[in-house]
């Protein structure tokens, strides 16, 4: 009787009718162990229960590759063990000791997995037990490095948030306020914008010093311009932000749309207005430098010191206690800049030599890993160019100007450091160049007929971002690809079978796989047997779903919003990316350290053993991701 109140009395039982723990007991088996007792090792056989201990405790050992062992855990009182097999069909990966006399109720896998279909409660729990595992041993291996001091000191701008450096409780004024009004405020106040606000506080526009010089002074009518009222020459709805949002979010989104004054708003209420002026206080700092440098640019040559110092940003990102996803992004960012700039130069060095440009309208696009913007330290090329529909005897025209620009273009982007593409996919091949009708020709046959090479280049190109030029030719397109996936469904079980040619690098007792060819002997990837099953696998379920978004997490997040993954599902796949993520990152960092170039290979084995065992957890989430993916699209198409 005592077992079972205890049972009452933990999660997550506690929260179920009064019999569950009554039939739990009765179902269950009452086991005495003395101490020093091995309950199960690594790799055993599961023994088909789940162990609730209800008195004593418990050690979880674990053995290197070195066969070393190291205790990871221990348990105790109202905890349990033994639940990785039961609810991820995967064997133990590490082992059970008392360390103490312990007695444990023996709860048979298939009464708890019965309990747990009934109340999703009981593996909402057990779920999150697995990911507060790999979240353990992903805070421990980030805590496990070492800052040093300029490490700390460069990282600094990256980790204020707007809250730290915007000026908060911004002056404001009436929408009925007349430009004298305003104009003189901000001459008392020495300050360069003002907010316009109704008499609630809603945020309804801005007025900056270039707003009273470009509509007020400059009006040659005979309107009396100070007394025009503010909600006349505002600019109505200016972009906003929130304090929570990082500096560098600020800096590359106040660039981008070319604004001076940012207002904040949080909850719909103003609370600071973040100016250039207050990121200009950092500048030195090199980290947010780059951001703007490569606006700056005005040569190409300006622009590879600034790609050369990427990989000091990044080691610097990953030094501090943030995601890594999100460090991906910064890197991304920043790579997106030096790119786009590297267009507007070849562009206008073009037209300086006497080349003529068309006057249409088209769309630079960035695909594969670039577009869902994952670019890490060493992205090769995956570009192309969208055009509005111009009529044939406009096809020499363009040619004239694009033809040599692609070369041009996609050299100098090879200069700076970005590679190449081995497969071709740039607009130097006439392939990745079409007028928008040309596109949807291009795709409506790779998904009617999807061949293998059709299917690859699918799964970059649907990955596209603009990066120059008019994106509103981009709205159509996706709305178009979206609609083909969903009248041929063949295609996306095409796709599956073609990313499921490689496996997670698994064998015998769980040991790692490696590759036996020569150039990475004793090396497994990363990428393609790991993060690329989670970047293939979301896109598929996206597509299948009709719904879009760039990158892999905010596609994560969307299919979450439509019921596709439950919330544990969500969690344990985020946590796999976001290590994947960490371990390539820190890999690159020391590849080139090295004078290498970097990749997404390493020896598994030459990592501390807590980063192995996050690896292999990792790569258990993209195994179980993998297999559900492969059962589901196989259903589509009745295998």
């Amino acid at each position: 009787m005592a077992l079972v109140n205890h049972l009452k009395t933990v999660e997550p039982f506690r929260n179920l009718p009064d019999g569950i723990a009554d039939f739990l007991r009765e179902k269950s088996i009452v086991k005495e162990y003395p101490k020093n007792k091995i309950i199960f090792s690594q790799y055993d056989k599961p023994t088909g229960y789940l162990y609730f201990i209800n008195k004593g405790q418990v050690e979880i050992f674990s053995e290197t590759s070195e066969g070393v062992e190291i205790t990871v855990d221990n348990r105790s009182d109202g905890e349990y063990f033994g639940w990785t097999p039961i609810f991820t069909n995967e064997g133990y990966s590490a082992g059970a000791r008392t360390s103490k006399d312990t007695q444990c109720l023996l709860i048979p896998k298939d009464i708890i997995l019965e309990i747990s279909r009934k109340y999703p409660i009981v593996s909402n729990f057990f779920n999150k037990a697995v990911l507060s595992r790999i979240r353990k041993l992903y805070q421990e291996v980030v805590k496990s490095h070492d800052i040093d001091h300029q490490a700390q000191i460069d990282a600094y701008p990256f980790q204020k948030k707007i809250g730290d450096i915007m000026t908060p409780k911004p002056l404001t004024a009436s929408p009925e306020a007349t430009a004298s009004e305003i104009a003189n405020i901000m001459t008392e106040k020495g300050i360069s914008s003002i907010l316009i606000c109704d008499s609630t506080g809603k945020l309804l526009g801005i007025v900056t010093e270039r707003d009273l010089v470009t509509k007020i002074l400059s009006r040659n009518d005979e309107f009396c311009q100070k007394d025009m009222k503010a909600s006349e020459f505002m600019t109505p709805n200016p972009y906003v932000m929130s304090s929570e949002d990082y500096m560098y979010e600020a800096a590359a989104f106040m660039l981008r749309h070319k604004i001076r004054h940012l207002p904040i708003v949080d909850n719909e209420e103003l609370t600071g207005i973040l100016s250039i002026r207050d990121l200009m206080k950092f500048r030195s700092q090199k980290s947010v430098l780059l951001i703007g440098k490569a606006k700056e640019a005005v040569k190409i040559e300006n622009l590879k010191p600034i790609r050369d110092e990427i990989v000091s940003v990044a080691k610097v990102l990953l030094m501090e206690n943030r995601s890594h996803v999100e460090t991906m992004e910064i890197i991304s960012y920043i790579h997106h800049n030096i790119i786009r700039r590297c267009f507007e130069l070849v562009y206008e060095d073009m037209v300086n030599q006497g080349y003529k440009p068309p006057d249409i309208k088209y769309c630079f696009i960035i695909m594969g890993s670039g577009g869902r913007k994952e670019m890490l330290l060493g992205p090769d090329q995956d570009n192309g160019i969208i055009f509005e529909d111009f009529p044939d005897e406009k096809r020499e025209e363009v040619d004239n100007f694009f033809i040599p620009f692609s070369e041009k273009l996609v050299n100098a982007l090879d200069y700076l450091g970005y590679p190449l593409c081995k497969g071709n996919v740039m607009l130097s091949n006439p392939k990745w160049r079409g007028r928008l009708n040309d596109w949807k020709d291009k795709v409506a046959k790779w998904i009617e007929t999807p061949e293998p090479q059709r299917v690859r280049y699918s799964s970059i190109f649907f990955d596209f971002f603009p990066l120059y030029g008019s994106p509103d030719l981009l709205n159509d397109l996706k709305t178009f690809i979206l609609k083909e996936v969903y009248d041929n469904k063949l295609f996306l079980y095409k796709m599956m079978e073609l990313d499921f040619k490689h496996k997670v690098p698994f064998g015998f007792l769980g040991r790692f796989v490696t590759s036996s060819e020569e150039e990475h002997k004793g090396e497994l990837s990363v990428k393609e047997n790991g993060s690329i099953f989670i970047v293939d696998c979301i896109r598929m379920y996206m597509l299948e779903n009709s719904t879009y978004a760039n990158t892999t997490l905010e596609r994560l997040d969307k299919l979450y919003e439509k019921g596709v993954f439950t919330k544990a599902t969500v969690d344990h796949i985020k946590a796999a990316f976001e290590y994947f993520t960490y371990i390539r990152l820190k890999n690159e960092i020391k590849l080139i350290e090295q004078g290498e170039k970097p990749d997404h290979y390493l020896d598994p084995y030459k990592l501390p053993k807590n980063e192995q065992e996050l690896l292999k957890e990792a790569f258990k989430v993209a195994d179980k991701l993998q297999d559900s993916t492969r059962r589901h699209f196989g259903k589509i198409v009745g295998l």
